[in-house]
Order: structure tokens, then sequence, then C-alpha cells
């Protein structure tokens, strides 16, 4: 089993910055690949960004250029940095890890975290 704790949210003005945590513990695959995914209200869970263990990356539309994943591997950690937020990306936001590559849908992910809230005012 794996387990993933995140951490990080909150609530913030737009414009504002966030870094959401997620730290891995647990029978981690020895490649895998950490993702991040929100869920606004009444809404389907979608993909925002993840991150391989060579440190690939790929990032929904929605968030590319304004947000940055990043992990380290030591820690069992991922990162991501939200700039510019919006009231449009409040959501609850979670992590997730698979045992192979970049992915973007939630079904190809094994473990997910219990997620941590991010509301943005405008």
């Amino acid at each position: 089993q794996v387990q993933l704790v995140e951490s990080g949210g909150g609530l913030v003005q737009a414009g504002g910055s966030l870094r959401l945590s997620c730290a891995a513990s647990g029978r981690t695959p020895s490649t895998y690949t950490m993702g991040w995914f929100r869920q606004a209200p009444g809404k389907e869970r979608e993909f925002v960004a993840s991150i391989n263990r060579s440190g690939f990356t790929y990032y929904a539309d929605s968030v590319k250029g304004r947000s940055t994943i990043s992990r380290d591997i030591n820690k069992d950690t991922v990162y991501l940095q939200m700039n510019s937020l919006k009231p449009e990306d409040t959501a609850v936001y979670y992590c997730a890890t698979r045992g192979g590559g970049l992915a973007s849908r939630s079904q190809d992910y094994a473990y997910w975290g219990q997620g941590t809230q991010v509301t943005v005012s405008s």
C-alpha cells in the first residue's frame, strides 16, 4: 500500500500563490509518476499536472504557465507551486501516484490522497 498526504491548501486572494505538498510513504513503486488533480463542487475531477521519476512534466492547459510541479525523490514528496491564482482554481486538490509514466486520466492512478482545499477569493 501507498499512503499520500497532501498539505498546503488554504484561502488566498486572486493573484496570490500557494504551494501544495504531497508526501508519499509505504510501498512506493520503484519507478512511479506522481500527479495532481482537482475537483470543484459539482464538477468532475480534472487533471492538473504530473511528473515522472526522471523529472519530465505534463500540465493541463488551464494551469500551464501558472503552475510548476516538482518532486524531491529522496523525500518521496511532490510539490505544486501555483501562482496567479484565479477564483476558478478553487477546488479540492488531490495527489495521486501510479507505477508508470506520465498520465492525465484519473483512472490511470492507483493511489490517492485525501485532498487539500484551495479557495481563491475574488
